[in-house]
């Protein structure tokens, strides 16, 4: 006869209530006692406690399952809370800060739609927080104070005509195939810096426009490509100013002097009633002329008369009457181009724009 533990009360109550729950089927005899497990039986308890054991993972399912739904939730109120933080801030109060910046970088919030297209929030950003920074440190305005509040909005009204300006100048260039290189942005600033009008080293650049503009070098380099993008949308709309420089070189070239041409032809009323003389003497880092324009004297010699020499937004007919030592004594006949502006408004009567903030 098998020989059979007696079960305590306490040992009895922990070996039933689990597996009773568990709607096990492991039957236990009237008298309490556990029965032994031989070789004989193992199978059956085996199967028996694997019975029981099974009852516990569907709970663990199910809770897994809640888990999953639960995190979703929680995820997409978050997602939905950052979103709406994102947009009070944007839209309603207007916030300006690195962290917006930074958000706006990332997600694609416009700003404003010019026809089919939409205008970037970053965009705007883009332009405005160097306005702001330029003030801030530079002019020490205090944009808390009630002229500083005017100032802002001004500041922002000026942004956001530049970035629709710009939307509509890349459509104009997209259109027409005109593209702007990285070689050419390189050449423009590598122009600059043989005028002395930016750091001789990249260090020395880095700084300045960080001090100035709060940019780094391909903040400023976006800046000028976009700046390059605009001359040659406006060279390409241009169809008066060329002819009209070309036609003032030619009487020039048949004899006409110089002094009479820039009477006649000159857009700059500072300089045309005295025969197109700057007035003043010009060195290679003179501040007061584009750059290319002190790159084409140079190049000249006393008495001698350049060609057309394109300075983006005008044409120019350059003189060098005298050379002083390292400056020159010279003169220009300048063709001015009409304003970016004047085409732009043409196009806005043709494509509706449409602004998502109030200034």
């Amino acid at each position: 006869m098998k020989k059979r533990t007696k079960l305590t009360g306490r040992s009895k109550k922990f070996l039933i209530h689990p597996i009773k729950n568990r709607k096990a089927k492991i039957e236990l005899p009237e008298d309490g006692s556990v029965p032994r497990i031989t070789n004989e039986t193992l199978a059956q308890h085996r199967e028996e406690v694997l019975t029981g054991a099974r009852g516990f993972i569907y709970p663990l399912q199910h809770s897994k399952h809640r888990i999953v739904i639960i995190s979703s939730i929680l995820s997409a109120l978050a997602v939905i809370g950052f979103l709406s933080y994102c947009l009070l801030s944007l839209y309603r109060f207007n916030d300006t800060s690195v962290f917006m910046y930074r958000v706006t970088q990332a997600l694609p919030f416009p700003v404003a739609k010019v026809g089919s297209d939409y205008v970037s929030y970053e965009e705007y950003l883009f332009e405005l927080r160097h306005y702001i920074h330029y003030f801030e440190e530079q002019q020490s305005v205090d944009f808390s104070s009630k002229e500083g509040e005017q100032q802002l909005t001004e500041q922002r009204k000026r942004a956001l005509d530049q970035v629709i300006n710009n939307a509509f100048v890349n459509a104009i260039t997209k259109e027409r195939v005109l593209t702007v290189s990285e070689e050419e942005v390189t050449e423009q600033i590598e122009l600059l810096r043989r005028q002395n009008r930016l750091g001789s080293t990249d260090e020395v650049l880095a700084d300045v426009l960080k001090d100035y503009w709060g940019w780094t070098i391909d903040d400023f380099r976006r800046s000028i490509k976009q700046e390059l993008l605009t001359i040659k949308a406006l060279q390409s709309l241009d169809d008066v100013t060329k002819p009209k420089a070309e036609e003032a070189l030619a009487k020039i070239k048949a004899g006409t002097s110089f002094a009479d041409v820039a009477k006649e032809y000159s857009d700059d009323e500072l300089t045309k009633a005295n025969g197109g003389e700057f007035g003043f003497l010009i060195d290679k880092n003179d501040r007061n002329i584009p750059a290319q324009t002190a790159d084409a004297l140079f190049a000249l010699k006393a008495g001698e008369v350049s060609g057309l020499v394109d300075i983006g937004y005008g044409i120019e007919i350059l003189k060098v009457i005298e050379v002083s030592g390292d400056k020159i004594k010279a003169a220009h006949i300048q063709f001015n181009r009409p304003d970016i502006t004047t085409f732009i408004n043409e196009l806005k009567a043709e494509k509706k724009v449409r602004s998502y903030i109030k200034l």
